[in-house]
């Protein structure tokens, strides 16, 4: 496993992190505790070093079983947790006031939270859940984030952008409070390349690249005819056009294929590619997921030719 620094927070995380999402279970279907602890004991012996959860994956239920794991290990992992939005709303509206959303004392309670469900004594990265940038000089996160660091209860600071709004966070970046950012990117949304990496690097901010397999659709295991268990939040994320024309864009991925490499190798190297991207953290809640993903953190990436080609696979349906 190959390690690179996340940004100012100065961690030597794993190219390859745990998203720790899916083992939460709530929105995600046939998810079973005691495989999704095997996947993260497995992860940490193929070098995985860094966890990502949050709050509200499975109401704690994430929390909890990445703490559980963590603290029967004697390797340092760091773990990264997120503060959900008071009001809930995913993405955070504009105009919405900073108040409504991450009010100073909300702040701590939720920390506090994470700490119990943990069993920990520090969150090494907390993040935002969600993010405006309308809210960037407010003072009242930015002593939340002072205060959390000097009463010893996170050892760094970071947001999770909203999708499809990398740019929503530019002037947060220049607060010089923020330590990683979280945002979405992958073979499809490649916009993070436009105005925040450089942003990031300029600054020496952290990047965590999440949902790197577009929750499965660069996998190439989607297709048309693809059907999700009941009450799995897939069904409104894959709607039958999504469906078609990921299959459809995947089938053109394909014929760039080095021999040897699978679909998903491909897109987490193309990740890994950029030199902004500290870690990626695809969801893992199988060990055969692991195992195929963790080699994928050696340091190599992908040929330069090779993703100047996949530059043109960029798909801005968010956006």
């Amino acid at each position: 496993m190959n390690y690179r620094k996340l940004g100012k927070a100065g961690f030597e995380v794993s190219e390859v992190g745990f998203g720790a999402w899916g083992i939460g279970g709530g929105m995600w279907v046939d998810t079973d505790d005691e495989e999704s602890r095997a996947a993260l004991n497995l992860a940490i012996d193929l070098g995985c070093n860094f966890i990502d959860t949050a709050l509200v994956y499975g109401n704690g239920h994430s929390e909890k079983l990445v703490g559980e794991v963590v603290r029967s290990r004697s390797e340092r992992i760091y773990v990264a947790s997120k503060i959900p939005p008071k009001n809930m709303e995913w993405p955070a509206r504009k105009g919405t006031p900073l108040s409504e959303v991450f009010p100073y004392d909300y702040i701590f309670e939720c920390t506090e939270k994470s700490l119990e469900n943990l069993g920990l004594d520090k969150v090494d990265l907390m993040q935002f859940h969600v993010w405006n940038d309308e809210w960037a000089d407010q003072e009242e996160w930015q002593r939340a984030v002072s205060d959390l660091k000097a009463q010893g209860m996170i050892g760094a600071f970071g947001i999770s952008i909203n999708r499809g709004e990398p740019e929503n966070a530019i002037k947060a970046a220049r607060t010089g409070l923020i330590d990683a950012f979280q945002v979405v990117y992958n073979i499809f949304e490649q916009a993070p390349e436009d105005e925040l990496f450089p942003v990031c690097q300029e600054l020496n901010i952290g990047v965590i690249a999440r949902v790197p397999l577009d929750e499965g659709g660069l996998t190439g295991k989607i297709t048309p005819d693809t059907t999700f268990p009941e009450g799995d939040w897939r069904h409104s994320y894959f709607t039958p056009e999504v469906k078609r024309e990921t299959w459809e864009r995947v089938q053109k991925l394909q014929e760039l294929l080095p021999e040897g490499m699978t679909l998903p190798e491909m897109a987490l190297r193309f990740c890994l590619s950029h030199p902004a991207v500290s870690t990626v953290i695809p969801g893992m809640r199988r060990r055969k997921h692991v195992e195929a993903n963790m080699s994928v953190g050696d340091g190599k990436g992908l040929p330069p030719d090779l993703v100047e080609k996949l530059k043109a696979h960029r798909w801005d349906r968010w956006r």
